[in-house]
């Protein structure tokens, strides 16, 4: 094809249109020659999700190639797709199209990362695990060669945490919490993935040494519940030194020990009239009641 001063021009390929590489083109890859991504903090479940992927599968195929690297034994490692892979086997398939691409430890763990993070359904953990793998990895990556100006200035400006914020839609202080939950013992994590335990005591515990929170997981697993309160009262003391599992215990039910029952007494008229006179309202006489009241328990603390 020619343009308008006759010279010739060269036709853009359906694969550059779409920003991809000729060396990125998907390939038929045998499903038993690729191994997970070492660490993968993303969940495979059989639910009904999956089966709805599986049965799509059978009848279209994988439709999005998945993304692979070659790792230091060249092999290849799985960086996204875990899902469509797992569907695949399900479905029968023996391949899978894939992209293979040259990603450092650190490109592949961003990459594995962003194109998971936005799935709705995402369990606490996930996220946790995931946003805790990318941030190492952009602080060890700092301010990268390849980006352009404007973009060096904006990760300059900006700390890591920042970023990671905003790419994944939270404060950098929600960031921190997720991070934190990384932390609890696997029992605890559990609990916080399937809503038995509220997220932000869960932050709470993280703080605590790991024998303390499996004595807290006990309690919880004999008592069902475990309250704000609690947890507060028990960092409170663990600032004090060390405590033992009955200590514990002792301080977790002085925090939910019955309130008092509360009282009520009431006296008709008919009853208090025939102490007072009968030009006295009620204001006199609940102001007399008060004063022989005060004046009774000063009596009993003598």
């Amino acid at each position: 094809m020619k343009n308008r001063s006759g010279e010739k021009i060269k036709l853009a390929s359906i694969d550059e249109l779409l920003g991809v590489v000729n060396e990125e083109s998907a390939m038929e890859i045998e499903i038993s020659k690729i191994h997970p991504f070492k660490n993968h903090p993303f969940k495979v479940l059989d639910d009904e999700k999956m089966q709805d992927l599986v049965e799509s599968v059978k009848i279209n195929g994988v439709l999005t190639p998945v993304l692979l690297r070659m790792d230091e034994n060249e092999e290849y490692e799985m960086v996204s797709g875990h899902r469509r892979m797992h569907a695949a086997q399900l479905a029968g398939l023996t391949t899978i199209p894939a992209i293979v691409r040259e990603l450092s430890d650190d490109d592949a763990i961003v990459a594995m990362v962003d194109a998971n993070i936005q799935r709705e359904e995402l369990l606490p953990s996930e996220k946790a695990f995931a946003y805790k793998m990318k941030l190492e990895a952009m602080k060890r990556q700092g301010v990268r060669t390849d980006l352009t100006c404007v973009q060096n200035e904006h990760k300059l400006g900006k700390k890591s945490r920042e970023l990671l914020g905003e790419q994944v839609g939270i404060s950098s202080v929600q960031v921190t919490r997720y991070i934190r939950l990384t932390e609890l013992i696997p029992e605890l994590l559990d609990l916080v993935d399937n809503k038995k335990l509220q997220f932000t005591v869960a932050v709470d515990i993280s703080y605590i040494d790991k024998e303390v929170q499996e004595w807290i997981y006990e309690y919880i697993s004999d008592t069902g519940f475990i309250k704000p309160k609690q947890i507060a009262a028990l960092r409170n003391q663990l600032n004090n030194g060390p405590i033992n599992q009955i200590q514990m215990l002792s301080i977790f039910n002085n925090c939910v020990m019955a309130k008092k029952v509360s009282r009520s007494l009431t006296f008709s008229e008919k009853k208090l009239t025939k102490y007072f006179p009968d030009d006295y309202t009620a204001k006199d006489m609940e102001q007399v009641i008060e004063s022989l009241l005060e004046k009774w328990m000063q009596e009993q603390s003598c």
